[in-house]
């Protein structure tokens, strides 16, 4: 009988989507080995994620694909309006005006902003980056079965499903990052919390050129159906061209064909191909644990949220890049011994946000009232429209509270943690995401970051963060010093000294440098 082949690698991803092609690029970038394995084939066929948010954006503008992104599909002329109709070809109720690309300018809270880029368009982009990295090797049609671990090493029986051949790879690490009924979090015995299933959705996803000229309501991102008794149903413009998807919120016994739910949408007959139709289950879900041991999971496998808030790649994204320098700083050896706890610890609250937001949006939307309350609540003078979404301000504002590596301050008090957690403002402190402040034309004080830790010296002389530069090579922690002069930045910083992790997050600061800078490298690298 012939030997199982054996590979090695410091890092195994399990699942291609976008959180798995996240976690590749920011380790690949960091030069840190990767195998990703996906059993599906390599292009997504329907899009379930049809926006990318602000901050995942500012990691797109990092990875350089940020105006490829951009420019894949939606036309920067589009307005990206919110429209609510009793259909397509009826009566307009109310229309949430949100201003093109080409026409919102530069935006104060972020270099960057969402981007219509349904996942169709959005993985092949990451998929071509993370390939473009020497130490990424990306392996479609190829599922995990099982894994051990030790504590040196994980070891997962993986098949090929086009040859039937089976292969074991041994890995320092293993990321489970394929979905909510992954292999990883299944393997680990991770328990789900929350509320459960809270609709069983239905998406079609269609083709029709007609659809666009049908109606006088003109292009928006999202067209929401009023009918007699609730908001039914949001409509979704894939392209902004000729694809489309049709998100019906509950319905118990779905159409699977989809033509019923088309002709409601529109209000008349028209052409079209129906390309997919599936029932889902909307979800309300928190993994108990996001780690055991050398195994950690992210994205869907970690929280599933309803997507009304738009919160679920983002939320995923923004785990990967946190768990990505973790990883790397732990295999070269600066990272501390406690350093990967933090992913958990870090996380897992934001996550726990998420979904909790997610499902408020989702439920905001189910409770708007049928077509004649809608018109007169509207007439009254009631925005009942308000509040429907989560401001991309506010997905923007992620803060690792009572993290133990992020170093708080005599600033640092409950109002602050409750000012962050419900304003769309950006707050500069220990555990935030460092602020965006414009610091020239087109460059932001986010694109001096990068995957090493950054110690901004604001009105300082770079000389001042000397002592903090010796502690950090005394512990092989990759540093840089900073010194910038910038009115904006003094304001909104606040503080003379501001250390900024590899992720873009603050971990220290202070107005002057730390009597003892040695505790402080120590602390922000888990040791």
């Amino acid at each position: 009988m012939p030997k199982k082949k054996f590979e090695q690698v410091s890092v195994l991803i399990v699942g291609g989507g976008p959180v798995g092609l996240s976690l590749a690029i920011e380790l690949g970038l960091r030069g840190i080995d990767c195998i990703l394995i996906e059993q599906r084939g390599g292009h997504p066929e329907v899009p379930r994620m049809s926006q990318v948010s602000g901050r995942n954006m500012e990691f797109c503008r990092r990875w350089g694909i940020e105006k490829k992104v951009r420019g894949a599909v939606w036309s920067s002329t589009h307005p990206l309006d919110f429209v609510y109709a009793t259909s397509l070809t009826g009566e307009e109720l109310a229309r949430v005006k949100i201003p093109s690309y080409q026409k919102r300018g530069k935006l104060d809270y972020s270099p960057e902003g969402t981007c219509a880029c349904p996942q169709i368009f959005f993985d092949p982009i990451l998929a071509e980056k993370a390939n473009s990295l020497p130490k990424i090797n990306i392996r479609y049609k190829n599922q995990l079965k099982s894994f051990e671990q030790d504590n040196r090493k994980i070891s997962a029986q993986v098949v090929d499903l086009n040859s039937g051949k089976s292969l074991v790879i041994n890995a320092k690490y293993i990321v489970g990052c394929d979905g909510s009924g992954g292999t990883v979090r299944e393997g680990l015995n991770i328990l789900l919390d929350g509320l459960g299933t809270i609709a069983t959705s239905v998406n079609i996803f269609f083709r029709s050129s007609e659809l666009a000229t049908l109606h006088d309501k003109g292009w928006a991102r999202f067209y929401r159906l009023i009918d007699e008794q609730k908001c039914w149903a949001e409509l979704i413009a894939i392209d902004g061209k000729e694809l489309w998807r049709l998100t019906v919120f509950n319905d118990q016994t779905p159409d699977k064909t989809g033509r019923s739910y088309l002709q409601k949408m529109a209000g008349q007959d028209f052409s079209y191909e129906v390309i997919d139709v599936s029932p889902w289950e909307r979800r309300d879900y928190l993994a108990q644990s996001f780690h055991s041991n050398r195994a950690f999971i992210a994205g869907d496998a970690a929280q599933q949220c309803s997507p009304t808030g738009g919160l679920g790649m983002h939320t995923g994204v923004c785990e990967a890049v946190n768990l990505a320098w973790k990883i790397e700083a732990t295999l070269q050896g600066w990272g501390g011994t406690k350093l990967l706890d933090t992913y958990e610890e870090e996380c897992q609250p934001i996550a726990n946000r998420s979904v909790e937001l997610s499902t408020d949006s989702f439920n905001a939307i189910a409770a708007l009232p049928g077509d004649k309350d809608f018109r007169k609540a509207i007439k009254s003078g009631k925005d009942i429209t308000r509040g429907l979404a989560v401001p991309d301000e506010l997905r923007t504002q992620l803060c690792f509270d009572n993290s133990q590596i992020c170093i708080r301050d005599e600033d640092h008090t409950k109002k602050w943690d409750n000012a962050l957690a419900n304003t769309e403002i950006q707050l500069a402190r220990p555990g935030a995401r460092a602020p965006h402040v414009w610091i020239n034309e087109g460059k932001s004080i986010l694109d001096l970051f990068g995957t090493h830790f950054t110690l901004l010296c604001i009105g300082k002389p770079e000389k001042d963060g000397e002592t903090m530069e010796l502690a950090a090579t005394r512990y092989r922690v990759p540093f840089k010093v900073l010194a910038i002069n910038n009115p904006n930045i003094t304001v909104l910083y606040k503080k003379n000294f501001v250390l900024v992790r590899p992720d873009g997050h603050i971990a220290w600061q202070g107005n002057h440098p730390p009597q003892a800078p040695e505790k402080i490298i120590k602390q922000v690298v888990g040791a």
